[in-house]
């Protein structure tokens, strides 16, 4: 619960509390909060189980955790039943992002050659450079557009 409480910080609360409640009420004051803490633990355990119950049993295996969108999607991708773990072992990413930019870029894939020349890497311009005999020409002017 308090796991990202570092011992510097953890001496500032105990000192703050020392201050605040004053040694002679502080022991009491720790046996409140415990003492509510554990019903309120207690409170959320009933209230799992009449969940549980209500539910009935084709939801046994029901675990509050589930309800975490992130595992919630990894419990469901996971499922035997849909056959994804068939369809992610059998795709690999690399050589179709490889296929991929061979394809843009012009060159023949892994698949159809066997072996890519890295050597003969054609150039590719990506700054768009206006045409001179298209700069002078205009568009036609519509009135009725504007």
């Amino acid at each position: 619960m308090f796991n990202d409480i570092g011992p510097l910080e953890l001496v500032t609360l105990i000192v703050l509390a020392v201050l605040v409640f004053g040694p002679d009420k502080l022991p009491k004051v720790i046996q409140d909060v415990t003492r509510t803490l554990r019903k309120i633990r207690e409170f959320s355990e009933s209230a799992k189980q009449d969940i549980r119950q209500e539910l009935g049993p084709e939801f046994k295996d029901f675990e509050f955790e589930d309800l975490n969108p992130k595992t919630f999607l990894r419990k469901q991708l996971d499922n035997e039943d849909l056959g994804l773990k068939e369809i992610r072992n059998g795709f690999d990413l690399k050589k179709e992002m490889a296929e991929v930019t061979d394809a843009v870029q012009g060159r023949e894939s892994e698949s159809s050659s066997g072996r890519i020349d890295m050597s003969k890497k054609p150039a590719v311009d990506m700054v768009k450079k206006p045409e001179s005999a298209a700069r002078e020409e205009r568009p036609p002017f519509d009135a009725d557009a504007t």
